[in-house]
């Protein structure tokens, strides 16, 4: 029923499960509203959202080792291919379509109805979905219903989780410090000035003797705005800084 744990997808599953308890030890460690409730005692929506994220990652080891559906041997009667009983023949109503089993090209096994040869897996896939790489499986006959569940499941974790991290945003302290920070240094770029510069620009020896107003390295805001984010490759500044009009050294 299950494959190998530790087959192609074991980087793939290992990532999964511990950037999902990381963050959500994260959530509980931060200053979001599970820590509040967590503090207070009110442990039923923290209990709640451990029991999901739990539930969550069962199911998806379950629709990621799971076995989707492989054909692995011909079933030489073609009645047991698919699925009918001798008691049952005499019930089905007579059709004019005919029923053509197609041989894969690639296993050389007869492919029963909606099943497709996955070259990912290098097998048939009974009533074939497609193949997820983030569970480094098939989704077929046998894991589709559980991996719909999965997604389903995983979507209300995240949306919960999102919910639950920015309201340790909402009330974080420092939010308004890292709004100044990203403001000033902004603000450096449109002058194409760098900290450094700014804060001791009286001991440098290229411009402490420039006026408190005056930058030789600034070509307008919307011209250094460009070159800082759209320009790559080093910058000889010593052209800019002995261009015509400005003072040498």
């Amino acid at each position: 029923m299950f494959k190998n744990v530790f087959g192609s997808g074991f980087l793939v599953r290992t990532a999964h499960v511990v950037l999902t308890w990381i963050i959500t030890l994260i959530l509980f460690l931060y200053d979001t509203e599970l820590r509040k409730q967590e503090e207070t005692g009110q442990l039923l929506q923290p209990v709640l959202f451990v029991l999901l994220v739990l539930v969550s990652v069962l199911l998806y080891f379950a629709v990621s080792l799971m076995d989707p559906g492989f054909i692995l041997t011909e079933d030489s009667d073609l009645q047991f291919t698919l699925g009918v009983t001798e008691e049952q023949q005499d019930m089905i109503p007579p059709s004019s379509k005919s029923l053509h089993q197609r041989r894969c090209s690639r296993c050389l096994l007869q492919q029963p109805m909606r099943s497709k040869h996955c070259q990912t897996c290098q097998h048939c896939v009974r009533r074939y979905d497609h193949h997820c790489p983030w569970i480094e499986n098939c989704v077929g006959e046998r894991n589709h219903r559980w991996f719909v569940l999965y997604l389903a499941l995983q979507l209300l974790v995240l949306l919960w989780g999102l919910h639950v991290a920015w309201t340790g945003l909402g009330h974080a302290p420092s939010w308004s410090r890292w709004l100044r920070m990203l403001g000033s240094h902004l603000y450096l770029v449109s002058m194409n000035a760098t900290t450094w510069e700014f804060m001791s620009r009286h001991r440098i020896s290229y411009l402490k003797h420039c006026g408190a107003d005056e930058n030789p390295f600034d070509r307008g805001a919307a011209r250094n705005l460009w070159g800082f984010f759209c320009q790559w490759g080093s910058v000889v500044w010593e052209q800019a800084y002995f261009r015509e009009g400005s003072d040498p050294v």
